[in-house]
């Protein structure tokens, strides 16, 4: 049962006194049809003024907390020149304690990997590639407004790999014509990833795929094929020697993605950047999404009250490995062992309760959502 529920197989120490970092690049060469993040055309954006913004906003903030991960993302932050990645890590260098271990990750896109750049991410301390594949057909990859191939992904990853070890790749569930990614995910392993993050599609409103979809242009795979494809993928890459430590997250172990983790232990972090979130002494905040507003640091700020604490420690923690401390629902007023569906779960050997936490077994992970709602007050 412990197996199953990998408290046992992997370790994420949580630490109080440290934070994670996050900063979002919104370049891109071009916007994939399926994409709903805050993203501009380089062609449509002053980098220069926006690089300028971003330093002096990591500038601004000052903390007494370690930092222990660090995750660029975008966007395409492989678009960023090797002056731009110099310029933003000695800021960084400058305002922050960055513990010596780490997890330092940066999102590429196949199509602008370039050998001098990976030389500059090792020289500023990046250890962890996360590589956004997509697909490895190029028909699809063409279909959803990707701008590498198949072929460029194998020569890019070869590439990556004389300079990192920890590389993560990500694969799309439910794209048009795809009824496995599972023969993927066995290509991307053979090219020694060690990290999968497979996502289903999504298809948000206003993007180009929500038009296509609504017109009867594209057809993604129906839900059944979804979840067969799902499947599969988890009972190979079970066999293959990866856990599953999230709903969408794989991992040999010891390669998990800590940045991640630490959004789920509900630890605490920063954001910088257009749309970026923070999580701080009880409040979130949100610049704005709107480039004008970042650039003159509008920003939302909200206070975590109990109840919506309770619900996202329950979210967070039947969506992955770590759990639900019983003893902190308690100390915020609600006594999970009391509700009758945590006791018909329980029974049905559905979630199970261990050291003071109680668990979601991975097979049930599908369903997560379904267990979140009838668990919550």
């Amino acid at each position: 049962m412990k197996n199953e529920k990998m408290a046992d197989v992997l370790e994420f120490p949580t630490d109080d006194n440290s934070i994670s970092i996050y900063i979002h690049i919104p370049f891109c060469e071009r916007k994939c049809s399926y994409c709903a993040f805050v993203s501009f055309c380089l062609s449509k954006i002053d980098r220069e003024k926006y690089i300028q913004a971003l330093l002096e906003e990591i500038e601004s903030f000052s903390t007494v907390k370690r930092v222990k991960t660090i995750y660029l993302g975008g966007g395409t932050p492989s678009l960023l020149t090797k002056e731009e990645i110099f310029s933003i890590f000695r800021k960084l260098r400058e305002k922050f304690d960055i513990d010596e271990n780490a997890e330092i990750t940066i999102e590429v896109n196949p199509n602008s990997v370039e050998e001098d750049k990976l030389r500059a991410y090792k020289e500023v301390g990046i250890n962890r590639i996360s590589v956004g594949v997509q697909s490895l057909s190029n028909k699809t990859l063409k279909s959803i407004g990707r701008l590498h191939t198949k072929e460029e992904v194998t020569e890019k990853l070869k590439l990556i790999k004389k300079y990192f070890d920890n590389i993560s790749a990500d694969l799309i569930i439910g794209l048009s014509g795809e009824k496995s990614v599972t023969k993927y995910a066995k290509e991307l392993i053979k090219l020694n990833v060690k990290h999968i993050s497979s996502y289903m599609l999504e298809i948000h409103e206003n993007t180009k795929l929500y038009f296509e979809v609504r017109d009867k242009k594209y057809c993604p795979l129906d839900e059944i094929g979804v979840t067969k494809s799902y499947d599969k993928l988890v009972k190979f890459l079970k066999k293959h020697g990866f856990v599953q430590y999230e709903v969408s997250n794989f991992s040999v172990d010891g390669y998990q993605s800590r940045h991640n983790l630490n959004y789920w232990s509900y630890g605490e972090y920063v954001g910088f950047g257009v749309s970026s979130h923070s999580f701080l002494n009880g409040k979130r905040i949100a610049n704005s999404g709107m480039l004008q507003g970042y650039y003159k640091r509008e920003y939302k700020e909200e206070k975590i009250t109990k109840k919506m604490e309770i619900e996202e420690r329950i979210m967070l923690g039947l969506r992955c490995y770590l759990g639900v401390d019983i003893s902190i629902l308690q100390k915020l007023g609600y006594d999970i062992q009391k509700s009758e569906s945590y006791r018909k779960f329980l029974k049905e050997g559905e979630i199970v309760e261990d050291d003071g936490k109680f668990y979601l077994l991975p097979k049930y992970y599908k369903f997560a959502d379904y267990y979140i709602l009838n668990l919550l007050p």
